[in-house]
């Protein structure tokens, strides 16, 4: 016993010294959808005004560690003064220990007919106003750092029309994805609130290294509009992390890169017409009582020395049931590959929802301009071979750009920016196979957390194309927006191929009018939408002696206000 005590002992005091020791430096994050700083940053990298070093590709990222900025969320350095603030203080010996309270944040969201939003984070499908409050406070000494900002989501959740009762011919074609995926329409039948540990963590930071747990939002990828493996369209989930905080420099070039293992909730509410009956049977199959997952991902990008500006990155996912693990591969995503002809069953992998995206982005800070794009696929157990033969079987994809042409007046500057994305298939014994985006035949729960899809928060099979044109100057940005997004691509044909009727797409045309201002030390990001949408629910009321008529469609207006106040 008494050995035992001195061996706890050592070790704490082993632990202990390493702290006092260990090089480090602020480590907390700008989580992924903060007001205006999430999209600052990205901007000041294309003026050169912060190291272009970093990927973006990996986030939340790490101000102080990527950019040497001295706090990471006054990024400009305007507000906080440490010897005259008197919420921030530093302490313990050497000055090592530094409290400091993080931005207070407000997210308000109103749609006025339907539910609408996505990239939202712990926001749900709702009608009618709801709100996120989100303060929060960082503790940190020696490596050892503590994030605690957690959110509060309070919703009204409106009831409102969703999947029509007269598309009755529909509902079974409808539930043969519903019963692969866990995306309700609503969230309960009454007002809804919900605590989350938001933007949380606890870590031990080395140098350009960091480990810990944490249950933050996480974007991989390069896309600004979407992600095809990880965004923040759902809560963030808890999960192990072991990750870079800044490119790690070699002789070849700087690399980056996270691994993490988290743990995803199902959102226990049912789609539209749960007890709908065709034939005397039920549409819906119940999901397993036991429906605890594990997701586990790997992440890396390379920047090659040679080529300055250019960013390579892979990264692959892989979800099942808890109860099915049963080796390393079902844990670690490296080793889980096990490639097969497509005509050949494997029951292992079959029980793993997998995904995989290669990448690239290259940034010119001189040229203001940067282009991106990610290719990914679903399953990852095909052969090379098979890949090179069909390689558009199981593909998504988004590419974009943006470009900061400067003004007359010096700081301002008129930014345009598009993107595209398309995870709906286009080879028909896919779409027959169900072999889509997001569903899958064993994970019933689908790729997603909370009831909402984790990559492209427009679901399944989803198609949008987005445009940007803005003046901004510094934080600030005032612009216009439009996008189309065509809704579950694989469905319409699906459903329709047989019919032959091509008129019913379902398809949002939505103009937007954003803006982000910076008052002092806060922070306002304000977006005014209009969304027109046409064949609502795919559903097309059929005139038989009309051919062109108009479909169920649809107006919403949709407001969204985001508030981060910070602390002096």
């Amino acid at each position: 016993m008494m050995k035992t005590r001195k061996f706890l002992n050592s070790c704490f005091g082993a632990s202990l010294l390493v702290l006092l020791l260990s090089h480090y430096s602020l480590a907390q994050t700008v989580p992924v959808g903060t007001p205006v700083l999430d999209d600052y940053l990205r901007r000041a990298q294309l003026l050169g005004d912060v190291d272009s070093a970093s990927s973006f590709m990996i986030r939340p990222l790490y101000p102080v560690s990527a950019f040497g900025m001295k706090y990471g969320f006054d990024l400009d350095s305007s507000v906080v003064d440490m010897d005259q603030s008197t919420v921030h203080t530093v302490f313990g010996k050497d000055k090592q220990g530094k409290f400091l309270m993080m931005p207070a944040v407000v997210k308000l969201q109103y749609n006025s007919t339907y539910a609408f939003g996505v990239n939202d984070g712990a926001f749900i499908p709702n009608r009618g106003l709801q709100s996120i409050l989100s303060p929060g406070a960082y503790l940190e000494y020696g490596g050892l750092s503590v994030q605690f900002q957690p959110e509060l989501l309070m919703a009204q959740n409106q009831d409102y029309l969703g999947f029509p009762i007269e598309h009755d011919p529909t509902i079974l074609f409808y539930y043969d994805y519903m019963n692969r995926i866990d995306m309700p329409e609503r969230f309960g039948t009454g007002s809804y609130i919900q605590g989350y540990l938001g933007q949380s963590s606890i870590r031990y930071n080395f140098k350009e290294y960091s480990i810990g747990v944490s249950s933050e939002n996480l974007w991989w990828g390069p896309g600004r509009r979407n992600s095809l493996l990880l965004g923040n369209n759902a809560p963030g989930f808890v999960h192990l992390t072991a990750n870079t905080r800044k490119p790690v420099k070699t002789v070849i070039g700087s690399f980056e890169g996270q691994l993490i293992g988290g743990f995803l909730k199902s959102s226990g509410y049912l789609p539209p017409w749960p007890d709908f009956r065709v034939q005397e049977n039920n549409v819906l199959v119940p999901k397993p009582a036991d429906s605890k997952r594990f997701l586990s991902g790997l992440v890396l990008t390379y920047q090659p020395k040679w080529v300055p500006g250019l960013f390579l990155g892979y990264g692959s996912t892989s979800q099942m049931y808890r109860s099915d693990i049963s080796g390393l591969g079902d844990i670690i995503p490296i080793f889980n590959g096990r490639k097969k002809a497509q005509n050949i069953a494997d029951p292992i992998q079959e029980k793993r929802q997998q995904f995989s995206s290669g990448y690239f982005r290259w940034l010119s800070p001189e040229g203001h301009f940067e282009f991106f794009g990610e290719y990914g696929t679903r399953d990852n157990d095909r052969t090379l071979s098979d890949f090179m033969i069909t390689p558009e079987s199981g593909r998504a994809f988004t590419f974009g750009f943006s470009h900061l042409m400067s003004l007359k007046k010096p700081g301002h500057y008129f930014q345009i920016s598009s993107e595209m994305t398309q995870t709906g298939q286009t080879i028909r014994e896919d779409i027959r196979a169900l072999q889509t985006w997001y569903i899958h035949d064993h994970v019933v729960d689908g790729y997603t957390h909370n009831g909402q899809v984790l990559g492209v928060g427009n679901g399944p099979a989803s198609n949008v194309i987005f445009v940007e044109m803005a003046w901004v100057n510094k934080m600030n940005r005032i612009g216009f927006q439009m996008e189309r997004i065509v809704y579950n691509n694989d469905f319409y044909y699906y459903r329709f191929e047989a019919s032959k009727d091509w008129r019913n797409k379902y398809v949002d045309l939505v103009p937007s009018l954003i803006g982000d201002w910076k008052f002092g030390n806060v922070l306002l990001n304000a977006r005014l939408q209009y969304v027109n949408t046409l064949n609502y629910k795919w559903y097309l009321e059929n005139v038989p002696d009309q051919y062109f008529v108009p479909g169920y469609d649809r107006k919403n207006f949709v407001g969204q206000v985001g508030f981060a106040y910070i602390f002096q």
